[in-house]
């Protein structure tokens, strides 16, 4: 039914009208280079990310958005990685006229003495530690839950943290990009990255769940930092990105959303010239690109590569 004049498209649930997300997108992909670049820049940091999402547009759908997103976070350098939690305020303590991590350490706000105290402390200790402040997406967290993360997160190893402060600042990317467009909170915005605890580990009912596997043949181990593209095809001929992650340090790549139980055509997109940069060496293959179909009778699809630096294999798991 055809909106009547100066009506306004429905509410979600968030109480955000589609029309306004719709507008907010329509900037966002309208916005000169200049521009574009101060939107991205208040979401996150890093100027590769900066580039890479501001790159990738026009984008059609939100999901396409955050997917990018995700892409250019789970493709970061180290280097990247730190200039973007170098823009992000210590928990525990918002910075002074930034009401955005104000707003997003909104749990602090009223926390006991002894919790800010501890708090002080653990995030001393933690950047003593890592090189680095501690990153979580605060969120709808209270500060005894971002305390107890901090406990918790400082009997890590360097590698685990990097990964750690690499998801949150994905889940805290995703949400400012929510934001900038108006849009309400986004799926996955927030979850553990423990294995079988992110939502798109758990699909619904119904939903038929994606999974890979890289192995380096050559160097005989998993393949870590592969970032990981999942889109679908659509009805109109085109590629609808899903969602994007990275591999593991055992070359697994948890966070790929579930897609729909009916029959499909999948791609999964494996950047493999990120992954052979990452380790100082050139990629023949700059790129692998899987396209399978799914059956509603299986409920998972695990689809491994074995990757080499001249060949590549792929082939259906269990």
């Amino acid at each position: 039914m055809a909106d009547h004049p100066g009506s306004t498209a429905p509410p979600d649930a968030s109480g955000t009208p589609a029309a306004s997300r719709a507008a907010g997108l329509a900037r966002l992909n309208a916005a000169d280079p200049a521009e574009a670049v101060n939107l991205l820049g208040e979401v996150c940091a890093s100027r590769q990310w900066i580039d890479a999402v501001a790159g990738r547009r026009p984008y059609r759908l939100l999901d396409e958005l955050y997917a990018s997103s995700d892409l250019a976070t789970a493709g970061m350098t180290d280097a990247d990685l730190d200039e973007a939690m170098a823009g992000h305020a210590v928990i525990g303590r918002p910075r002074a006229g930034d009401d955005q991590s104000h707003r997003e350490q909104s749990g602090v706000h009223g926390a006991a003495a002894d919790t800010l105290t501890e708090l002080a402390d653990g995030n001393a200790e933690y950047a003593a530690k890592f090189g680095h402040v501690f990153l979580i997406c605060a969120s709808g967290r209270s500060a005894a839950e971002m305390l107890a993360a901090l406990r918790a997160r400082l009997g890590n190893d360097a590698a685990t943290e990097r990964a750690n402060a690499r998801e949150e600042l994905r889940k805290i990317n995703r949400l400012r990009l929510a934001k900038l467009v108006g849009a309400p909170e986004p799926q996955a915005s927030r979850g553990s990255l423990q294995p079988g605890s992110h939502p798109s580990d758990r699909p619904g009912a119904g939903m038929t769940a994606i999974s890979t596997h890289v192995l380096d043949t050559s160097a005989g181990d998993p393949a870590r930092d592969v970032p990981v593209e999942l889109a679908v095809l659509a009805a109109d001929g085109s590629w609808q990105v899903l969602g994007a992650s990275a591999t593991d340090a055992d070359g697994r790549c948890p966070g790929l959303p579930p897609v729909s139980p009916a029959p499909a055509t999948v791609r999964l997109r494996f950047d493999v010239a990120a992954y052979r940069a990452g380790r100082g060496e050139d990629a023949f293959f700059p790129e692998v690109q899987v396209v399978f179909t799914t059956d509603p009778a299986r409920p998972r699809y695990h689809v491994p590569l074995l990757l080499n630096p001249y060949g590549y294999s792929v082939y259906r798991g269990s």
